[in-house]
């Protein structure tokens, strides 16, 4: 099933020295450029309505990153490299496009890549927003707010940790909820965003997440036996363990230490589901929350305290001379762009402004 842009969103693809990329794109070309990262489980056309809201004044481009939408298929993930895919495909789109400078919005997983960017190419970002955006530190199997392992292994982070019936589910393209737990559907409702919404676009955010690059070798990705709790640890190859800690340990000090630190805007919604210090995709709270068996105490696998990781990165990065505000949008899940448009639109627009 394709997705149903909206009027003044224009779609390309764009052949990169590193992927073919799927790009949709709003806005006078000649205006400062705002690169928009989906999250997982998205693909660009979420970012659409914004987009438009703010091309009035900015050149708004949204690519399907590596693994994702409508961009090559066969491009794998080597997660092993953690951030750093995504971090690569972006400087190249952005060399493709001629971009000199340009703001920077992740989402979720965008916003982690983010982390990955702004030591990279923070020369050319003129500012970051971030998203509800996973913590530096990586997904899962870590405590504390510098991101201990529990487990030497890094159990509990990495394809393994994703429900095979919901992974199954999207293979299959389903977009019926007879399956009241794992249909693509019930899980967007359950996490994407607080109960009882329902955005405009519900159907292309749907198919947008059935587009995800399914296989071994892709969502999930594979994964290793563990003899530590929960009994898998991270492989090789796709998005979710290229989100594991194994892979990102030293992000936060790369931050900490990048010459050039473009300032950043923190908004994140207070009922966020996904990004949390009781998360319900992490298996350490699941195990406390009893969703997941034999869980061994909060003495061997507490939950992750995302949002203090998060916090402990930014203290970091102003610490050693960057810029940072936080914008907490009440009655908003994971996605407050989507839910509290009015809130989101105008702080983003004002803090891009101040840094153009």
């Amino acid at each position: 099933m394709e997705i149903n842009h909206l009027d003044g969103i224009r779609s390309s693809y764009v052949e990169t020295a590193r992927i073919k990329t799927y790009l949709l794109s709003a806005g006078d070309p000649t205006n400062i450029p705002i690169v928009f990262l989906h999250g997982n489980a998205s693909a660009s056309t979420i970012w659409e309505e914004l987009m438009l809201e703010l091309s009035t004044d900015y050149f708004c481009l949204a690519p399907d990153l590596r693994g994702y939408g409508q961009s090559d298929p066969n491009q794998v993930i080597d997660a092993t490299r953690g951030m750093m895919e995504w971090v690569d495909d972006l400087e190249a789109l952005v060399n493709e496009m001629d971009l000199d400078t340009f703001h920077l919005v992740g989402h979720s997983l965008g916003g982690s890549v983010c982390w990955g960017a702004i030591p990279e190419m923070g020369q050319k970002i003129l500012s970051v927003t971030l998203m509800a955006p996973g913590p530096p530190t990586g997904f899962g199997g870590i405590s504390g707010n510098g991101g201990k392992p529990n487990n030497p292994d890094f159990s509990g982070s990495g394809a393994g940790v994703v429900n095979k019936i919901f992974a199954e589910n999207l293979r299959k393209g389903l977009r019926d909820t007879d399956d009241k737990m794992f249909s693509p559907r019930t899980v967007m409702h359950r996490l994407f965003w607080r109960d009882g919404f329902e955005p405009d676009r519900e159907e292309e955010i749907l198919t947008a997440l059935l587009q995800i690059h399914s296989g071994q070798k892709q969502y999930p990705g594979d994964y290793v036996t563990s003899e530590y709790w929960p009994g898998v640890a991270p492989g090789k190859f796709g998005p979710v363990n290229a989100l594991s800690p194994k892979y990102n340990s030293g992000v936060v000090q790369q931050l900490a230490g990048s010459r050039v630190k473009p300032p950043v805007l923190w908004i994140h919604g207070d009922k966020d589901q996904i990004i949390s210090n009781q998360s319900l995709s992490d298996p350490g709270y699941q195990g406390k929350a009893g969703f997941r068996n034999k869980w061994p105490g909060d003495d061997k696998f507490p939950s992750q305290p995302m949002m203090a990781q998060i916090r402990y990165a930014l203290d970091q990065y102003r610490n050693n001379g960057g810029q940072t505000e936080e914008l907490v949008v009440k009655n908003s899940g994971h996605t407050p762009f989507l839910e509290q448009t009015d809130e989101v639109y105008k702080a983003l627009r004002e803090f891009l402004n101040r840094y153009n």
